[in-house]
């Protein structure tokens, strides 16, 4: 139990030392950063016309992008795209713009991305794409556009999870979620990809009590024998 817990704890610390040096407390040392945290559009045109560089990294690692895309700061994300910043910038903990918009949802600043060469097949600190965190948390339009991009749908991560099993293992079986698996589905997945344990999908949603996933699963699985 102990080397599970020292690596618990050593990943506790690194994000939290990533997090401290992206606040406010650290802004102040670089501008740029500061400019898009707050959304300021004139300011960031203003540091750019005067040499500060576009993908400059503060101590976590995070360019002013990265920060932009945190902070869900449309104008500025859009002023840096468009003035060359790097979407597939990575910090220390494997973030960029392209993956954590897509994670948190952040729609807008996620087609900007996509629009200006984010790498579909770049993985977060999981090993997971966009695709597989914006399964989990809900985000129906998000998954719509990272799996209309091309993101790959059965993309497995370092826990032994696609997106339609993070869908289930870690979702609400909610309405959101019910719209995510048949969005997964119709797109390609794999329902009978089992996790690292041999548990498929169908069976993760007869534990958890998701009944209309469940139909979702046997309804499509039902399909493809039909056509088989």
């Amino acid at each position: 139990m102990v080397k599970p817990l020292i690596a618990i704890a050593g990943m506790t610390l690194t994000l939290m030392f990533a997090s401290a040096f992206s606040s406010g407390e650290t802004l102040n040392q670089y501008p740029l950063h500061a400019a898009a945290q707050q959304d300021d559009v004139t300011r960031i045109e203003q540091l750019l016309s005067s040499s500060s560089k576009i993908d400059a990294r503060d101590q976590s690692g995070s360019t002013a992008l990265l920060v932009a895309a945190r902070a869900n700061s449309i104008g500025a994300a859009k002023a840096l795209i468009d003035a060359g910043a790097d979407v597939n910038a990575k910090d220390h903990i494997q973030d960029s713009a392209y993956l954590y918009s897509g994670a948190r949802g952040h729609l807008e600043i996620l087609k900007m991305t996509l629009a200006h060469g984010a790498d579909l097949k770049s993985t977060n600190r999981y090993g997971g794409t966009a695709l597989i965190p914006a399964a989990e948390r809900g985000h129906v339009e998000t998954v719509r556009t990272l799996i209309e991009a091309g993101v790959a749908i059965d993309h497995v991560n370092n826990l032994g999870w696609t997106a339609l099993l993070e869908a289930i293992i870690l979702g609400d079986g909610g309405k959101r979620h019910q719209q995510i698996v048949d969005l997964l589905l119709k797109a390609g997945a794999n329902p009978n990809l089992a996790d690292r344990d041999g548990v498929t999908p169908l069976q993760h949603a007869r534990k958890r009590g998701f009944g209309e996933i469940e139909d979702s699963l046997l309804a499509f699985q039902a399909r493809q024998n039909k056509k088989n």
